[in-house]
């Protein structure tokens, strides 16, 4: 777990990231109210930069996940999207440069919570000011001026990624050649700001979160633990759990005569161990308070803001072809949202391919799934 040390908060980074930090803004003002200053954003790329810079694809990620999507010659570490970045993968970064930016508000070395607020020379913490997608754009698009790049040739959303790529497509729409959204929608449904908002109390009613104020030495650990698991009943879906684990029993050895998992150590049934192993291994490298800022940001967020309606905010975009991805699976952004998304692009006067996926792996299906969404994004590449 990171620690506070002179003044510094050591980021959630892995010691040998090879994510590259770069100051985007001396001030930077949000869009909630409030403003910090010496922004900086975390990203790593993929292949080289042609020379008038028109093969540029971006990837907008998840909540959890970081820039490292995958491994490079700098880094050998498997990347979150493996089997779908790299050299003759989907996203091929023989003929593409792919930059994989970690969302203003991350711990994964953007600036967020954890970043030291240069006028007191301790972690924002809460005095971090209120985070939206549309934040998360701006920055973004700061980054990508900073390394001189004007034009996306396609931009890559997954989930909240999808939402941060819609605002940057309608904020910076003349940035934006093409789009592939994966998993997302133009706003929240009730169902998973019900979800979230479970987790968030979750984290807060954990003693060691201390009203934000928690040592990096103690953080909140089960709170993040417990919020993870939540989460992971609406990443998959009830059909795959069915089929992986049934109602299979944990070894006996693992089991201690405690019949309630008391001390998180008495799981009796698989899908419990399961939950349990993922949930640990979260809650020791994601921040809680960068958890409870993300996570709002993605309720706040509603595309409608921008314009008389949904579709009268998709129509300023200036995209020309789209690929939406759906999952018959996904409870947490259903199908019918990216059907929607689809439906205002078209009336936009963007090309659109819109598929609804049979998979079984939920929400997640696009991170587990490589070769159905793969074959789909390959195909859609080469047209471009």
């Amino acid at each position: 777990m990171k620690k506070e040390n002179e003044g510094k908060v050591i980021p959630f980074q892995r010691e040998k990231s090879s994510a590259k930090i770069i100051k985007i803004a001396d001030t930077f003002n949000f869009y909630r109210g409030g403003k910090v200053n010496d922004v900086s954003l975390a990203y790593e790329t993929w292949g080289k930069l042609n020379s008038d810079k028109s093969n540029v694809i971006v990837v907008l990620t998840g909540l959890s996940a970081s820039s490292h999507i995958a491994s490079s010659d700098n880094d050998s570490t498997a990347g979150w999207w493996e089997s779908m970045v790299g050299q003759d993968k989907p996203l091929d970064s023989n003929n593409n440069f792919i930059i994989c930016i970690n969302t203003l508000g991350s711990c994964f070395g953007s600036t967020s919570p954890v970043s030291i607020n240069e006028k007191t020379g301790k972690p924002y913490r809460l005095s971090f000011p209120e985070l939206t997608v549309e934040d998360m754009a701006s920055a973004s698009h700061m980054l990508l001026e900073k390394l001189g790049i004007k034009k996306i040739k396609l931009l890559v959303g997954p989930s909240l990624g999808g939402m941060h790529a819609l605002a940057f497509s309608i904020l910076y729409n003349k940035s934006v050649d093409n789009i592939l959204l994966i998993s997302t929608a133009t706003q929240a449904l009730p169902y998973a700001i019900a979800i979230r908002s479970l987790q968030r109390e979750v984290i807060r009613k954990d003693p060691d979160w201390n009203n934000g104020f928690y040592s990096y030495e103690k953080p909140p650990l089960n709170g993040v633990r417990i919020a993870r698991k939540l989460g992971m009943t609406s990443y998959r879906s009830s059909a795959e759990w069915l089929q992986r684990f049934g109602r299979k029993k944990s070894s006996s050895e693992k089991l201690t005569q405690n019949t309630f998992g008391v001390d998180n150590t008495s799981f009796e049934f698989e899908i419990e161990s399961y939950l349990e192993h993922h949930a640990v291994k979260f809650q020791d490298v994601f921040d809680a308070n960068s958890y409870l800022y993300l996570s709002r940001a993605m309720d706040w967020f509603d595309v409608s803001d921008h314009g008389k309606s949904t579709q009268d905010a998709i129509s300023k975009t200036q995209i020309g072809n789209a690929l939406v991805l759906g999952v018959s699976s996904d409870t947490l952004f259903p199908c019918h949202q990216q059907k929607e998304i689809a439906e205002c692009f078209l009336q936009a006067g963007t090309k659109v391919d819109y598929q609804e996926l049979d998979c079984i792996q939920g929400h997640d299906s696009f991170l587990v799934d490589i070769e159905t969404f793969g074959q789909r994004i390959r195909k859609f590449l080469t047209k471009l």
